[in-house]
């Protein structure tokens, strides 16, 4: 026996269009349409894209964490039998111990702008960009995600390379001021992972990329007062110095293990006062970057 089919709703063409129109309008388990249904932030997206990126680069560990170690240790080697030989000393402590923390932060740094710098552009360069556009993540999520994942391989390699450092004869690492470490530390790894992202959104081609990290991040770097102090500089450059925000970086981290630094008076009121700075700046860097990918640029046009 064929059951009989239920009864349309007046106006409608499909026996559950009332069914449907009800639980449209909010009353059911249906949201009306367009209004989006996860509020607040999408935490598991977030997470998602979070490991996603993570995922990335630990595949390839070989050359995203352990061969800045290899690099970083190289440079140490060079430069201390270059310029520390014969018991040289800086800030009171042998210059292999001087020039550690410097090149701990730059490695970190360094990471932090390769890992954030690549996500967006392979994206675009690959015709994959869809994956991170499609997902009901906003832009701040997105910012989060990348930043996060590139952070996270800042803080990876800066525990090999220490790590890798320990081995060096002669090298002290223990930490006056633990909390300058991880500030300074942080906040550089953020400022390049921001960076990256603007890097990333801004290139069309990895050519594009290569260029701002050999002209603009890697002078920076190298110039920022890694392998010396900046008072032996003439007053010229002592200022070019101080408008660097990588030296503030080198020298707050550097600060966290010798308990001396060449911020200003090199006491701690002095170093504080740098890290706001840099915490003021990151907040800038993210904003732009917030609205870059708020207006879609060179992203989805």
């Amino acid at each position: 026996m064929v059951d009989q089919a239920q009864p349309a709703s007046p106006g409608s063409d499909h026996p559950d269009a009332s069914f449907i129109e009800e639980n449209a309008g909010g009353k059911g388990r249906f949201p009306p349409r367009g209004r989006p249904v996860i509020r607040g932030i999408n935490g598991i997206g977030l997470w998602s894209l979070y490991m996603k990126e993570v995922r990335r680069f630990l595949k390839v560990q070989t050359q995203t964490i352990w061969a800045p170690a290899v690099t970083t240790l190289l440079f140490l080697v060079i430069f201390s039998v270059a310029l520390g030989r014969g018991g040289r000393e800086v800030l009171g402590v042998g210059f292999p111990t001087f020039v550690a923390p410097g090149l701990i932060a730059m490695a970190m740094m360094q990471n932090a702008f390769a890992n954030s710098s690549f996500s967006l552009l392979s994206g675009k360069i690959q015709g994959t960009i869809i994956d991170l556009l499609m997902p009901p993540l906003s832009e701040g999520e997105l910012m989060a995600g990348i930043v996060g994942a590139a952070m996270t391989r800042a803080v990876a390699v800066g525990f090999v390379v220490a790590g890798a450092m320990l081995l060096y004869p002669g090298i002290s690492l223990a930490m006056a001021h633990p909390w300058a470490v991880a500030w300074f530390g942080l906040m550089g790894a953020a400022m390049l992972s921001l960076l990256g992202l603007l890097a990333s959104i801004w290139a069309e081609k990895f050519d594009h990329n290569a260029a701002v990290t050999n002209f603009v991040i890697a002078p920076l770097a190298m110039l920022s007062g890694t392998f010396y102090v900046i008072d032996r500089l003439a007053p010229l450059f002592q200022a070019i110095s101080h408008a660097n925000p990588f030296f503030y970086v080198i020298s707050g981290f550097r600060y966290g293990f010798l308990g001396q630094s060449d911020i200003g008076d090199g006491g701690a009121g002095a170093v504080a006062l740098a890290g706001a700075g840099l915490l003021a700046l990151n907040a800038l860097i993210a904003l732009g970057a917030y609205a870059l990918l708020k207006s879609g640029w060179k992203i989805k046009n």
